[in-house]
């Protein structure tokens, strides 16, 4: 039999911004590659509550993974499912599921839209909220924490929540530090100087670092 139709209603993207969605198993030993097959008949799909945003960044952690929202940090269980008894305590059991529940992590925090601010080291995640004007970190205990309040906090608020471009995180193997560089846009009137006089370009950056 030959396919060939015409849809009722044109093709278009779809974009999931608050969902995931995965593909076929892939094995290497018993040569079984399904990366490129999405079978709509099997539970492939699983939608995140919208109000924390979309999804801007996942990281592989420990076996699960953290997906970093605009207003959440969410920490899913992958191959595997918590089941929880009337306590409230859970146990852990072994499931089809590829993704299995999401919790929130403590700390009503998030990404915003700069993905490109987070760094994952062994021992502690970073990255920052611009919308909450804070630089963040996550260690081994879970527990979200703002590091711009480390003597810095009025200057993160005041320069995150401005005109800023994008912010850069990056971690520096040697010294043992998260470097955040923001990038500054200014308004179309505005003109920035240097110490010599001469105009500066439309935008300008600075660096800061921090040190556990």
């Amino acid at each position: 039999v030959k396919a060939s139709s015409v849809l009722a209603e044109p093709v278009q993207e779809e974009r999931r911004e608050h969902g995931f969605i995965w593909s076929g198993i892939y094995n290497s030993q018993s040569g079984v590659n399904d990366t490129n097959q999405f079978i709509q008949a099997e539970k492939i799909t699983k939608d995140l509550n919208p109000e924390y945003g979309s999804i801007q960044k996942l990281h592989s952690r420990n076996t699960n993974l953290v997906t970093l929202c605009e207003d959440k940090v969410l920490n899913v269980a992958a191959n595997k499912d918590a089941l929880f008894n009337a306590d409230g305590n859970s146990n852990v059991v072994a499931t089809e599921k590829v993704l299995g529940a999401a919790m929130a992590y403590q700390g009503n925090y998030g990404i915003s839209t700069n993905p490109e601010s987070f760094v994952g080291t062994p021992h502690a995640l970073y990255f920052t909220d611009q919308m909450r004007g804070v630089v963040l970190s996550m260690s081994g205990d879970n527990h979200i924490r703002p590091i711009s309040d480390l003597g810095m906090k009025d200057y993160f608020s005041d320069t995150l929540k401005k005109y800023v471009d994008s912010v850069i995180g990056s971690y520096d193997v040697k010294k043992k530090e998260y470097n955040i560089t923001v990038r500054k846009k200014y308004l179309p009137k505005q003109i920035a100087f240097n110490n010599l006089g001469d105009p500066l370009d439309a935008a300008d950056s600075v660096t800061a670092s921090y040190s556990e």
